[in-house]
């Protein structure tokens, strides 16, 4: 996703915006995605004149921004997410509770 990603963004001689501009329009894209679960699963429906979206389109703007960001600051999503379930894996181990047959 991240070769994709940077394929994309670099056919443009604008390349990849700053850490900065780019946390922004992360935010931006979160705050969409935000407003699409809460029409969906919320208690506050669209208004007539909003655009129909759906989550799976919100999201995947958020992926892809996050991608970028992570591509701008020589992030390998792939190494960075093995660290964080691993984190996770330590540090919710006895968190929840368990399913049974679970691990």
């Amino acid at each position: 996703m991240q070769k994709q990603v940077d394929d994309f963004i670099s056919q443009f001689k604008t390349g990849y915006f700053s850490p900065l501009g780019q946390m922004a329009r992360l935010t931006e894209e979160m705050g969409e995605l935000a407003r699409e679960i809460s029409h969906h699963y919320g208690d506050k429906p669209k208004k007539s004149s909003e655009k129909p979206r759906s989550v799976e389109e919100e999201a995947g703007d958020v992926l892809f921004v996050l991608l970028a960001l992570a591509n701008s600051l020589e992030i390998d999503m792939s190494e960075a997410f093995t660290g964080a379930i691993e984190k996770y894996k330590i540090r919710d181990a006895n968190r929840f509770e368990r399913k049974e047959n679970a691990e």
